[in-house]
């Protein structure tokens, strides 16, 4: 009874009997404890609290972070201007809106986070893969992030109180006492909004989302002023003909492979989202909306600065460093220390908090996990390794190598093979006939279309002679993901729909 179609065929049922004794009084009947805990559990319909809005701050916040800036400003370097910058994004918007709406639709329907959605297609231990591999990545970026923001922050302190300048001097583990300090107040600051649970990172979020809009748009405001309303469209050494269009389509496709992370694991944040139609409205303004607002500012603050003084910044940190207003630089440093921690909130901590819950749910729930991977963050040193550009291509690169076929594969199981059918308490059961456990809850078929798909990835990444496409290596390695699984998997078998309301907890409260 290991086989797919055998599983899927049998009528599963969700038996209360199969509980164990040890159990009574603490899970629900039925489900197994080294796969369910309340973190991990659906979410109630009546405690979604993730509306239109709380969706559209997320979005207000990631697009707008700095390494996106420095992506869209580096665009200028490549040659292309204006319009041709705000093309690639607005194509990259559009891609991205379509991906994120059917990725987004998986969290009102199941109301679980992703390392449960993965044992769909993965298995219920075979999930630990792609769990583990987006909540590895997200570690690494977390400690990386929160560096570069501890950067900012020195300059701020220092600005603040400048008998601080001699702790730049003095290195403790390739860091400055100064840059310890910043580094381990921004640390506790992310850990402490972390362990308060998804609502509160909700809050952060609904809080931050403003202020790095209002912050941005003055700063684009000040150096139009500072221009004299003057803004140079064409890039400084501008491409022209095919070259242009190749480079604006590349720019797209890597605009949405920066978010191949978000576009695996948004039912982590719309497994909260009261409707649909709320995913669809919070993405329609926090996306191809928002990225356009992203664009103009891109183009005003380096087209601006261009104008002013032929200057191509690489930042929009180069920008408020030109303040001449001391208050104004210190309140837009601040503005971006919050954007930085915001960001890094919602990209690199619940991913890995909920991967490290669904590892060992007996033992970690969603605070135990975060503080774990916090800490895992913190211990790697990221400064080092982010002055590795090795360690940055090979490590991180490759596992990022994995994401778009891994994309593919929950894509294809969930809208094509089984078109929407989720029986959601079977992914809390272990009973070997359930239809998630495949063979001893591991999904072969999964495994044999990410190999080949992820090898092909790679190859892309890194072969020179593949340089000329590996701008759309993502959608190539998804697309070949998706394909390898649908043709691996049985068509026409019957798939139960059931809902998760009989374990489901208030998403609420945790």
């Amino acid at each position: 009874m290991n086989d797919l179609a055998a599983n899927q065929n049998a009528g599963y049922a969700f038996n209360p009997a199969q509980q164990r004794p040890a159990e009574a009084g603490h899970l629900p009947a039925g489900v197994c404890p080294s796969l369910y805990n309340k973190d991990l559990a659906p979410t109630k319909q009546d405690s979604r609290s993730w509306g239109a809005y709380s969706l559209f701050t997320l979005w207000a916040n990631d697009v707008h972070s700095l390494g996106n800036y420095a992506f869209a400003i580096g665009l200028f370097a490549l040659g292309l201007g204006g319009w041709q910058i705000l093309t690639a994004l607005m194509l990259g918007a559009g891609l991205l809106f379509v991906l994120l709406t059917l990725s987004g639709f998986m969290g009102p329907k199941t109301g679980v986070p992703f390392p449960v959605m993965s044992r769909i297609s993965f298995g219920t231990r075979g999930a630990q893969i792609p769990a583990l591999i987006r909540g590895g990545v997200a570690i690494a970026w977390f400690g990386i992030q929160t560096y570069l923001a501890s950067k900012v922050l020195d300059v701020l302190l220092i600005t603040l109180f400048p008998s601080l300048q001699p702790l730049l001097a003095h290195h403790v583990l390739g860091l400055p006492v100064l840059g310890w300090i910043s580094f381990s107040l921004l640390w506790v600051v992310q850990t402490m909004i972390a362990c308060w649970g998804m609502e509160s990172i909700r809050k952060y979020e609904a809080f931050a989302g403003p202020v790095i809009l209002v912050t941005f748009i003055a700063l684009a405001g000040w150096v139009l002023y500072s221009s004299g309303g003057k803004i140079q469209w064409t890039a400084p050494q501008p491409s022209t003909g095919g070259a242009m269009w190749v480079q604006i389509m590349g720019a797209a496709s890597l605009w949405v492979a920066i978010y191949g992370t978000f576009v695996l694991n948004f039912c982590d944040f719309t497994r909260g989202a009261t409707s649909r139609s709320a995913v669809v409205k919070g993405n329609f303004w926090g996306i191809p909306i928002n990225m356009l607002i992203f664009g103009l500012i891109v183009v005003v603050l380096t087209g601006g600065q261009l104008a002013i003084d032929g200057t191509l910044i690489l930042s929009p940190t180069d920008i408020v460093e030109k303040i001449p207003n001391k208050p104004l630089l210190i309140l837009a440093s601040l503005s971006l220390l919050i954007l930085t921690i915001a960001v890094n909130l919602m990209a690199n901590f619940v991913a890995p908090a909920l991967a490290l819950a669904n590892l060992l749910p007996r033992h970690l729930n969603f605070r135990r996990a975060a503080l774990v991977s916090a800490i895992l963050g913190f211990v790697i040193l990221p400064w080092n390794l982010y002055d590795s550009p090795l360690v940055i291509l090979y490590f991180l690169g490759g596992l990022g190598s994995f994401l778009g076929p891994l994309f593919g594969i929950v894509m294809a199981d969930y809208w094509l093979i089984r078109k929407e059918r989720v029986h959601v308490p079977a992914l809390y059961s272990d009973d070997r006939n359930g239809p998630y456990h495949y063979q001893n809850g591991v999904n072969r078929r999964a495994i044999q279309a990410l190999v080949p798909s992820a090898l092909i990835a790679l190859l892309f990444a890194f072969l020179p002679a593949l340089e000329s496409v590996s701008h759309f290596s993502w959608f190539i390695a998804a697309g070949l993901g998706g394909l390898f699984y649908w043709l691996l998997t049985p068509k026409g078998q019957h798939y139960e729909d059931q809902d998760g309301e009989a374990i489901a907890v208030d998403h609420a409260q945790h």
